[in-house]
């Protein structure tokens, strides 16, 4: 089996990785080397392009940021799944709208190309340990085909039926979880704004039913004002604004999602955008309010 991976950054860079430790035959393409080489240490090759690795590969996992750049390279300017064998699968594990990987999975199959859609539940650091979440949609005897290989990279892989649900539960969890973020830096700039001190502070609210992942991951991030990211502002806009247009789809009224968006947005005004998303906390800071 001939396996390729389209955009080895932080999140398919780990994947790929993992791939090739299981034995795989890999080869990748990402725009930037230095993405490639990371995975060229542990092993696999290089395509010169993503039209070379589609007509060799014989699954063909795609990272992508945005589901523009995943239709220009299956469907549009590329238009890569006419060079795909037939009988080939693509496996995607962006973060895309249903609406987006309904017209992958028809595109696809009308060149006789399987597709998955497989959004991940969690971080970098899950996707190079293997245990990232898998979250599957598509036709029920293609995952179980694939499972196997989905299984080498996960300890944790859920059907969820089609393409639409796999990839609307990925936005409802982005949505809640970014929504949460907010909540939990505004209330904890209202905790040290009471005099409590910020590692208490959040030593306590995890004893409480203020508990969260998002305190667990992001909490120590913001006490110690590291934000590296881990999960861009950028990007968090960008996924909550595909929750708001799916819900708007939907004609389902999504008030606190619509303000996540427009409070990420903000954040992008200030320069925050390539910081961790917890850096809306600094939109909470008493200067920052009083100057919106």
């Amino acid at each position: 089996m001939k396996v390729g991976f389209i955009g080895v950054g932080r999140m398919g860079g780990g994947l790929a990785r993992n791939l090739v430790r299981h034995g795989y035959d890999v080869t990748v393409f990402d725009l930037s080397e230095e993405a490639v080489s990371r995975v060229l240490e542990i092993g696999g090759t290089a395509a010169a392009s993503p039209s070379e690795l589609a007509a060799s590969a014989d699954v063909l996992f795609t990272s992508l940021p945005l589901p523009k750049h995943l239709t220009d390279l299956l469907v549009h300017e590329e238009n890569i799944l006419g060079l795909m064998k037939s009988g080939s699968v693509v496996i995607d594990v962006s973060t895309i709208d249903p609406s987006t990987a309904r017209m992958l999975s028809d595109a696809s199959a009308r060149h006789g190309v399987a597709f998955l859609a497989c959004p991940l539940g969690k971080g970098p650091l899950q996707a190079e340990e293997g245990t990232q979440p898998i979250y599957a949609g598509g036709r029920r005897e293609v995952y179980e085909t694939y499972l196997d290989l989905l299984n080498d990279i996960s300890t944790s892989v859920h059907y969820l039926g089609d393409v639409e649900q796999a990839t609307g539960f990925k936005i409802v969890s982005n949505l809640i979880g970014m929504t949460n973020a907010l909540v939990l830096s505004e209330g904890l700039r209202i905790g040290e704004e009471a005099g409590i001190d910020p590692l208490l502070l959040q030593q306590l609210l995890a004893t409480t039913g203020a508990d969260s992942y998002q305190l667990t991951l992001r909490g120590p991030k913001i006490l110690n004002e590291d934000f590296t990211p881990g999960f861009s502002v950028h990007l968090t806009r960008k996924d909550v604004r595909l929750g708001v247009e799916m819900a708007s789809e939907l004609n389902q009224p999504c008030p606190f999602s619509e303000l996540a968006l427009e409070y990420f947005s903000k954040a992008v005004d200030a320069g925050y955008g390539d910081e961790d998303c917890a850096a809306v906390y600094k939109l909470f800071k008493p200067t920052a309010v009083r100057s919106q």
